[in-house]
């Protein structure tokens, strides 16, 4: 047996020992990793046995060691509050424990530390009066992250209220200038209505960035993935933005594909509308070319102007949230510095990422990367085709708590050439109706779930239905439990809200046919 004596001359190790602990605990470690990889994630029992290895190995070669050996009193201290800062106050507290447990172990059998008992006592204050520290500072940590948090949750709070609020006034507004363009405006009166129009959507984009940001913070927005066909969210897209590309002199394409991926529509939507706003605000009278290409067997969605470019300076800051870029003499811009934010956070939430390029003078591209193929291309919803049919003559039942909401959609579907029946709540007496068009806060507790349910009962069939919301629509959609029922976020556009009438039409039209074909 070899033996190497400390400076002292009296205290010998033995090295096989001191090897076999320090191999054993290898070995445990790479079962670990091994563990580790094969089922990642949190696991209780794992780490228990992680820290019982790192203790028994440390005062292993500790006891073994002797004098010589006593520098391994370091890692010991280092392993101790590393597992604190990791996992927290308790485990701070145990790992502190058996710490102390390792170093009583080490100085009864060790001579060198029996013989040095000022050794033990400097090492056991050590390791009570460092990790106390440490135990302090997490706490202050602990309740400045609270602090912070309930802070974000009462900013969530009331961006999300005050959004909801705010759209009621905007939503009727909108409505009512709608209304307004069909009353025979000469050509001035008309040009006045469009700016009212187009102030009304710059302040409706920005209700919806502080609603997106609100939902993002909740930590309650989930994926739901679904083969989609790329086309189609192009074209929903181009069509969404058609009247503002108008207005800003932007020629807006789509390059034809016929890919599919596995995506969250809804969701890839809200990103693709974010990044065609900024296009939109940045690059007037400049062309915007939307287009997917394949890399690595995955999906890439690039959006491209010809605005003037960003420099490189702002580059690492434009997916911070509220930055803008600014330079000087650049116009003044709608906006708050939202749009890149939210997409760069539902990107990551899809498991995607998002980047540009710029090039001062020459323009901007938008890459989100990382979209999965479909492999079953048939298992995407397939666009409605064939004319689409008008609602005139349609009954509608409006369900709104807010009078001037109710009386300026109410205007509107009339106009359409809709048979409106007007409820500021619930109605105790259900007329027959082909489709129920409702709010979701209806006061008193009652909600549009419960207006559709209620309607439903009555008639004793389901009738399809329309809400209209300022919430989240993925809580929405929760409450209402049928993924059938359609969603419209406040404030809404009169082409939206007749878009998706004339889908439900078609449904209706298309259940109406197979019902007269099984009856022959």
């Amino acid at each position: 047996m070899l033996s190497v004596f400390s400076s002292r001359g009296d205290t010998a190790f033995s090295t096989t020992q001191t090897i076999l602990s320090f191999s054993s605990y290898i070995l445990v470690s790479a079962l670990i990793l091994f563990w580790i990889l094969k089922r990642p994630g949190e696991n209780l029992l794992r780490r228990a046995i992680s820290m019982v290895s790192d203790y028994i190995a440390v005062g292993g070669i500790m006891t073994f060691g002797g004098a010589a050996l006593l520098p391994a009193y370091a890692p010991l201290l280092w392993v101790t509050v590393g597992y604190g800062l990791r996992f927290g106050s308790r485990y701070l507290i145990a790992s502190t424990c058996m710490a102390l447990l390792s170093i009583l172990v080490t100085a009864y059998f060790n001579p060198f530390w029996r013989e040095n008992p000022y050794v033990t006592i400097t090492l056991i204050l050590t390791t009570v009066l460092v990790p106390a520290y440490a135990y302090s500072l997490l706490e202050r940590v602990y309740t400045a992250f609270n602090a912070a948090r309930e802070a974000n949750v009462a900013k969530s709070r009331f961006l999300a209220q005050a959004s909801h609020d705010l759209r009621q006034p905007i939503h009727a507004i909108s409505l009512f200038t709608a209304c307004l363009k069909d009353t025979g405006l000469d050509r001035e009166q008309r040009q006045m209505v469009e700016n009212v129009d187009r102030s009304l959507q710059s302040v409706s984009r920005l209700f919806r960035s502080l609603l997106d940001i609100s939902t993002l913070d909740s930590g309650k927005v989930t994926p739901f993935f679904e083969p989609v066909a790329v086309k189609d969210l192009f074209e929903d897209i181009v069509r969404q933005n058609s009247e503002a590309a108008q207005w800003a002199g932007v020629d807006l394409r789509a390059v034809p594909t016929r890919a599919y991926v596995t995506i969250d529509a809804t969701l890839m939507t809200t990103v693709l509308q974010n990044v065609i706003s900024n296009a939109l605000k940045y690059a007037p009278d400049r062309p915007v070319l939307i287009g997917c290409r394949r890399r690595n067997g995955q999906l890439a969605i690039e959006v491209h102007d010809r605005g003037n470019g960003i420099a490189a300076h702002h580059l690492p800051k434009v997916f911070d949230e509220f930055y803008q870029v600014r330079e000087r003499g650049d116009r003044d811009v709608d906006g708050v510095g939202l749009g890149l934010p939210i997409v760069r956070r539902l990107t990551r939430l899809m498991g995607l990422s998002a980047y540009l390029r710029s090039v001062p003078g020459r323009g901007t591209t938008v890459i989100i990367e990382g979209l999965q193929i479909a492999s079953q291309a048939a298992l995407a919803k397939p666009k409605s085709e064939g004319p689409r049919p008008a609602i005139e003559g349609l009954r509608v039942l409006l369900v709104e708590d807010d009078e001037d909401v109710l009386l300026a959609t109410a205007t509107l579907l009339r106009k359409w050439g809709c048979i409106v029946d007007i409820q500021l709540s619930i109605p105790d007496e259900v007329a027959e109706c082909d489709l129920i068009v409702t709010d979701f806060d209806l006061g008193a507790k009652a909600t549009g779930a419960d207006c559709i349910a209620r309607v439903r009962q009555v008639l004793k069939r389901q009738v399809p239905a329309i809400v209209m919301t300022g919430h989240d629509e993925n809580r929405v959609r929760l409450d209402l439990g049928d993924p059938e029922i359609a969603i419209l976020a406040k404030p809404i556009r009169p082409a939206e809200l007749r878009s998706m009438m004339t889908a439900e039409k078609l449904k209706i039209d298309r259940l109406a046919k197979k019902a007269v074909e099984s009856s022959r």
